[in-house]
């Protein structure tokens, strides 16, 4: 495996702790009853970033086979 797979491999584990970490966090705002909605929306977005940065890394480990 090359350096490079090695170093995408890493950033997409930092990525999907960091969606996993930010979908914690949003869940426990969620549960207060008086909870911030603007920074509540703010983490959805954020979450929805890394769900797409994840996404893009993902494609690039595993090229597309089309036969």
């Amino acid at each position: 495996m090359s350096e490079n797979q090695d170093q995408l491999k890493a950033k997409l584990a930092e990525l999907e702790l960091e969606h996993r970490d930010l979908d914690d966090v949003i869940n426990t705002l969620i549960e207060k009853s008086d909870f911030d909605q603007i920074k509540v929306s703010r983490l959805k977005k954020r979450k929805l970033a890394l769900k797409d940065q994840i996404s893009s890394l993902q494609d690039r480990l595993i090229p597309d086979i089309i036969a």
